[in-house]
């Protein structure tokens, strides 16, 4: 289960870090080269909603199964297309494929990790998003080099693709069968008109712009605002993932103690706090301690929100899908956005936005309490 994970973040990091070379190969300009990585938002979006039917007829393992297979030809083909043919179309159909197979193989793994979390009766789901988090990290790190030593893209991506689908394969083997392949229950309305599943939804968009603006606009942000070297930006990416990752490690033990609703109404706090920091400290040490709150805040809201989607085993994938659809929609939204506002406002100063969401994502957690008369075991 960790290794799926794991896997998921680790293709993910080793497309992100090849990205120069994609736009190198390809002779784009950083505009054009924006449109062509929104090819694989839009795959990712246009396939969640199908992502907890397709679970519910094969089952979670054989959608991560399948979808480590579209995810990895995708990447071969945007290899393909953007270091031998220097064909733009080619690349953006893979960066698509490849966007449809994480999508789907993101809210199969949530699924079961909701599964395992229920059999155990704890919380258990933080962990596998920080194996997530630690492969992501492993991926960026091993693509260092590939870049250094100008590795073909094909070679790269194309053989961790396939190491990505054998491994898959074997991690997702021995995957528990979910409740809700073998309930009889008759369907009820459909997931997306339940208003605690989109406060839950609510609740991981915020979140889910927390962590991803950092990845998109910290480093910048630094630079531009505080007019500091590009490493020194850099390193500040690097603190918030360290610390988000920490987050994730931790998240169990604070979860079980005190619950969702009030961890994830503190998460909501260090968030903002951290990015209130990041944003008007203005002096070294208050934005290195903003940085580390922002890491932790944004550490629970998505993997929590996963395993709350998931409490009702009879309907686990198809509201994981509403969520999981919610979430990406994020990922597809808000980098422009903040693009926009730091055009108008600063680099620095558009973070505030962030900061902002943080009041809805407070007032939206406890919707993760568990519904009557469903079990967490």
């Amino acid at each position: 289960m960790v290794l799926v994970f794991a896997l998921n973040g680790f293709l993910f990091a080793s497309l992100a870090s090849r990205i120069p070379d994609l736009r190198e190969g390809l002779s784009l300009g950083n505009g054009a080269l924006g449109l062509l990585l929104l090819a694989i938002a839009v795959g990712s979006v246009l396939a969640l909603p199908s992502a907890g039917a397709l679970i519910h007829r094969w089952s979670a393992g054989w959608v991560v199964r399948w979808g480590s297979v579209c995810a990895a030809g995708g990447l071969a083909l945007a290899a393909l297309g953007a270091g031998v043919l220097g064909l733009t179309p080619v690349a953006g159909v893979g960066l698509f494929a490849y966007g449809v197979g994480t999508s789907v193989w993101d809210v199969a793994m949530n699924v079961e990790g909701a599964e395992v979390e229920r059999g155990l009766g704890r919380a258990i789901m933080p962990h596998f998003h920080a194996a997530f988090s630690m492969g992501a990290i492993a991926g960026a790190a091993a693509g260092v080099p590939m870049a250094a030593l100008s590795v073909p893209l094909v070679a790269h991506l194309g053989a961790l693709g396939a190491l990505a689908v054998v491994l898959s394969a074997r991690g997702s083997r021995d995957f528990l069968p979910a409740e809700e392949e073998k309930s009889d229950a008759p369907r009820a309305r459909s997931a997306w008109l339940e208003p605690r599943t989109i406060a839950i939804g609510v609740m991981v968009l915020a979140f889910t712009v927390a962590e991803g603006s950092a990845g998109d606009w910290l480093s910048l942000a630094l630079i531009d605002g505080y007019d500091v070297a590009h490493w020194v930006g850099v390193t500040g990416y690097v603190a918030f993932v360290t610390s988000m990752t920490i987050g994730r490690l931790a998240g169990p033990v604070v979860l079980d103690r005190f619950g969702r609703p009030p961890v994830l109404w503190a998460s909501a706090l260090l968030a903002g706090s951290g990015v209130l920091l990041v944003v008007l400290g203005d002096q070294v040490v208050l934005v290195a301690v903003g940085i580390l709150l922002w890491g932790l805040g944004a550490a629970l809201g998505f993997p929590v929100g996963m395993s709350a989607a998931a409490d009702d085993p009879a309907r686990s994938a198809a509201r994981v899908s509403v969520v999981s659809t919610i979430g990406y929609g994020a990922f597809l939204t808000g980098p422009p956005l903040l693009g926009a506002l730091g055009d108008a406002v600063g680099t620095l100063e558009a973070l505030l936005a962030v900061a902002a969401l943080m009041v809805p994502a407070a007032l939206t957690v406890f919707a993760t309490r568990a519904p009557a008369g469903v079990s967490r075991r």
